[in-house]
């Protein structure tokens, strides 16, 4: 169950911090991580690998969207890891309570730093791009040889929900 909420801050409160207009919010208190972005292209679970160097065992949630479409902080918490990290590519990780999200595959130009404080509607990050280049150690790259951001095929998030470091189905807290 959703509920949706149009938020309306004043511009004193946001004038060092954006959050989306549109919040979805689960009954967990979750707010889903792409506002307008709701197709999943894959689910957590055993899959085939789409690429090379991709597990066949997805401990995520792959919500498809595209390049540059804003990614909100699911809930109050810390950023507490922000860089390339292997198969999911530039990656950020917030923290809060017993739980680590990650949100993969996200774009280079980082709107956060490592230790930030964020709030649950605050735009943390962006869909990064299929490729990247001059990463240091990316082993991950494509059919014709350009190196992508992470074991990917295309720009999505791959979201990533970790409770007491177990990786769990992301879809049974929203």
């Amino acid at each position: 169950m959703f509920t949706t909420f149009f938020v309306s801050l004043s511009s004193d409160y946001t004038s060092n911090l954006i959050y989306s207009n549109s919040i979805t919010i689960s009954s967990n208190g979750f707010a889903w991580p792409i506002p307008g972005y709701t197709k999943i292209t894959s689910p957590f679970g055993k899959r085939n690998a789409p690429t090379a160097g991709a597990s066949s065992f997805h401990y995520g949630t792959d919500i498809g969207a595209p390049e540059g479409t804003n990614l909100i902080a699911i809930a109050d918490g810390k950023i507490s890891f922000l860089g390339f990290l292997g198969a999911g590519g530039y990656t950020l990780t917030l923290s809060f309570d017993n739980f680590k999200i990650t949100y993969c595959h996200i774009s280079p130009n980082f709107l956060v730093k490592e230790g930030d404080i964020v709030l649950r509607g605050q735009i943390i990050a962006q869909v990064g791009p299929k490729y990247v280049y001059g990463v240091p150690g990316n082993k991950y790259t494509d059919s014709n040889g350009k190196p992508t951001n992470g074991a990917t095929t295309g720009c999505h998030l791959h979201l990533g929900f970790r409770i007491n470091n177990k990786y769990v189905n992301p879809l049974e807290y929203f």
